[in-house]
């Protein structure tokens, strides 16, 4: 640690961030040069950045997740990963709510509220008139309610229909189809009051709520939006549906995701998350269980297609390369927004995380091998050995070997899964069972959905 005891001007100079011997740094004593002071300030200041953010986070969770979002909210990519951050640290992230949420990502409660400018086609002049319409009158209380207090002007048609589409309205009505519907007789029903007030046309209770007591008032509120026209009645939407206008709207999945009905029985295969590719061994083959959001066809110099595939999972998004020849195998299966497991290998080109396709297979149809094992079965080194020979037989070609085998270890009440590792999955689930069968052991054929 030195002092500064002196400093001198020397008219204009450059300036660098290393140290220099002369005409640059600050003098000590006997002459002697401070080199290395902007770095090492640059350091001091970045560590002590590091520090307030590492005491706000784990402190002020709620607080800290909420402005990262808000901060990143252009960035996909980089909301997902905070989004699994939060649920990591048991901080759920709510839907937006056309009564609750602000312009960006706020704290409620333990949870953390989905921002309006995160909407897309929800501009910032809409955002600004659905706030000053709820502070001055309160809650909306219906779709024809919010219709005839915000400036349609600013908030259009199509800034409604992704509102809706959202979830945004669900505290209000669920049933987003049937709101879409209503939208349609709503909106111009709202837009025409809109004018009788401008022209001074009010209705009877536009004026009575005008000149006389409270009660006529609360007339007004109880009658002005009730008399709006509806469609007729229609059913919801289905999820899987609602979900995906959700990712449209939204660039995610915010009130559930599709991966979430699977997450246990997908545990069972120990698949990696596709966050964790980059600390997979170059050329190691692995598994994951993920959605495809959009496929790539790609024509190669030799005319071959091929494709590269937008996937995620839980925890990020990326892109997966199948080759001509895969590709011609497994093309009918690539369904956008399905639910798939992808078997594949890791490849670092030019020093990037890629997975390259080598197999593909939607989850509704994987079957698992089940082999029901009491405790001296699962204990027994002759039975243990007897299970592994059959299994190893059923395996042959590792390529080709895609059917997981999970062991259950019944012990009174208490049921116990066992995973056999990558190199006992076997190619055919019906002749593994009937092999397992006539060797005594309880095994039978199962979807993975199912367990």
């Amino acid at each position: 640690m030195v002092k500064i005891i002196t400093r001198k001007p020397i008219s204009t100079q450059n300036v660098y961030d290393i140290g220099v011997e002369r005409d640059h740094n600050f003098i000590i004593r006997k002459g002697l040069v401070a080199s290395n002071c902007f770095n090492k300030s640059h350091s001091t200041a970045y560590g002590y950045v590091t520090y307030q953010t590492a005491y706000l986070k784990a402190n002020y969770p709620l607080e800290y997740m909420a402005a990262l979002l808000t901060a990143n909210s252009d960035d996909t990519d980089k909301v997902q990963k905070y989004i699994s951050s939060c649920a990591s640290m048991s901080i759920h992230i709510e839907p937006p709510d056309i009564n609750r949420s602000g312009v960006d990502f706020t704290p409620s409660g333990e949870n953390i509220l989905f921002g309006l400018s995160a909407v897309r086609n929800v501009g910032q002049n809409a955002i600004v008139c659905i706030l000053q319409a709820r502070e001055e009158g309160g809650e909306f209380k219906s779709l024809a309610d919010f219709c005839d207090r915000v400036d349609l002007r600013a908030v259009n048609r199509r800034t409604l229909e992704a509102l809706i589409s959202c979830g945004a309205f669900d505290k209000i009505d669920p049933n987003r189809n049937q709101l879409l519907h209503d939208l349609e007789l709503v909106y111009d029903w709202a837009q025409s009051r809109a004018r009788d007030r401008a022209t001074g046309q009010g209705n009877l209770f536009d004026l009575l709520g005008g000149a006389f007591s409270t009660a006529a008032t609360t007339n007004k509120n109880l009658n002005s939006f009730e008399v709006a026209p509806k469609a007729q009645q229609v059913p919801d939407f289905p999820p899987q549906k609602k979900l995906q206008m959700e990712k449209e709207l939204l660039g995610f999945y915010v009130s559930d995701h599709p991966l979430k009905a699977i997450r246990k029985s997908a545990h069972v295969l120990a698949p990696i998350n596709l966050s964790q590719l980059g600390e997979q061994k170059e050329e190691s083959h692995i598994c994951a269980v993920v959605m495809l959001n959009g496929v790539k066809k790609v024509m190669t110099k030799k005319s071959e297609q091929m494709a590269i595939l937008q996937i995620e999972d839980l925890t990020t998004q990326l892109e997966a390369v199948v080759f001509p020849k895969i590709y011609e195998q497994i093309h009918s299966v690539l369904q956008i927004d399905s639910r798939l497991i992808i078997w594949g290998k890791v490849d670092r080109r030019e020093e990037q995380n890629q997975l390259i396709v080598e197999n593909v297979e939607p989850v509704e149809t994987v079957q698992l091998v089940i082999v029901e094992l009491n405790p001296q079965q699962a204990t027994t080194l002759e039975e243990q050995h007897r299970l592994r020979t059959i299994l190893q037989k059923q395996s042959g070609d590792k390529e080709k070997a895609k059917v997981p085998v999970i062991g259950i270890v019944q012990a009174g009440t208490s049921r116990q899964l066992v995973r056999f590792g990558r190199r006992f999955w076997v190619q055919d689930s019906r002749t593994t069972v009937l092999a397992l069968q006539n060797a005594r052991f309880s095994a039978y054929a199962q979807l993975l959905a199912g367990v």
